[in-house]
């Protein structure tokens, strides 16, 4: 399994993976809007072959007075949960929002009859409820709205904390956080390539041409 930073030609297998996990979907020009706006912010998981199984889907929120990001979707296909994959790509994506726009925390939300999600959440990356927000699903269900304290990536990018290695073999409640070299490697293919804001705008303009002549939706 392998967790890589999203490119421009994994934007329909994303939302593919979303109307196959989640009630919660989106049209394509909300990929396009987050591919373009934060290339650098979402993440996919793929198996041996290079199939996509999951994916996260985050950008940076600009309302207040703190840096934060926000958790736009998480999806892992059925044939692939249980194997630390949504908490992995979690990580990766919390880690580039410290390194690149320097966040202090990450919100979502979440169902509040979402067990299995809220166990993900508050148990493996320690999420904290804000607040409930009524009626936010379109059905009408309520939702947690939810945060992340980033410091601990901060201080790994610091070097302010021991390896990973060294966390985990302390049994210390920390999370299963991607190691500082790991992270400068993801982040080197999502923002040194000077041309992928270029490829991602052609593939943009030719899948919104196909859709408005009815092909694609």
């Amino acid at each position: 399994m392998n967790i890589r930073c999203a490119k421009p030609e994994d934007l329909m297998n994303m939302q593919h993976c979303n109307l196959l996990c989640l009630p919660e979907n989106y049209q394509m020009k909300y990929y396009f809007f987050h591919g373009l706006s934060w290339p650098q912010l979402s993440y996919v998981a793929e198996d041996g072959k290079g199939k996509i199984v999951g994916y996260v889907l985050a950008k940076m929120e600009e309302d207040g007075e703190e840096k934060h990001g926000h958790i736009t979707s998480l999806a892992v296909k059925r044939s692939h949960r249980r194997l630390g994959l949504a908490q992995k790509l979690m990580n990766q994506a919390s880690m580039a929002m410290v390194e690149c726009f320097q966040a202090n925390y990450v919100s979502l939300h979440v169902r509040k009859s979402n067990r299995a999600a809220l166990n993900l959440y508050t148990n493996a990356l320690q999420f904290e409820v804000v607040e409930i927000e009524p009626k936010y699903y379109a059905d009408g269900e309520d939702a947690y709205s939810m945060k992340r304290n980033l410091s601990h990536f901060q201080e790994i990018l610091l070097g302010d904390l021991p390896g990973i290695d060294a966390i985990a073999n302390d049994e210390s409640n920390l999370p299963d956080l991607p190691s500082k070299k790991s992270l400068q490697t993801d982040s080197k293919d999502c923002t040194e390539d000077n041309n992928a804001l270029e490829k991602l705008t052609q593939f943009v303009e030719t899948n919104l041409t196909v859709k408005e002549k009815g092909i694609y939706e």
